[in-house]
């Protein structure tokens, strides 16, 4: 008899272990914090790239996912794409940066 309860126990402890971990966050998601602070982040990287002089006439999309701020587009130099990554790193709030942005031929 003394052996019924703690396997009862022991399952219970199981079934709420699982029930839990069905609650977890998908790896890959936000919370909704984690996308405002990401909107957030979004806004200031392509507020400093249109307000540097040498990014302006250039076409570059800022998309940020928990703190990576990926930039692509087009421009025409080496330069101008390291430019936009030193931009977009100095942002507050990011914690990396993928520069997928291409140089024109």
């Amino acid at each position: 008899m003394s052996r019924l309860p703690r396997l009862s126990t022991l399952a219970l402890a199981l079934a709420l272990s699982g029930a839990l971990a069905a609650c977890a966050a998908v790896q890959g998601r936000e919370t909704a914090g984690q996308y405002i602070d990401d909107a957030t982040i979004t806004t200031k990287v392509r507020t400093q790239l249109v307000q540097a002089q040498s990014l302006k006439a250039f076409d570059i999309h800022v998309e940020t996912m928990q703190g990576t701020v990926q930039l692509s587009g087009f421009v025409d130099t080496r330069t101008q794409k390291d430019q936009a990554g030193k931009i977009a790193q100095a942002v507050p709030g990011v914690v990396g940066v993928q520069n997928n942005i291409l140089v024109k031929q």
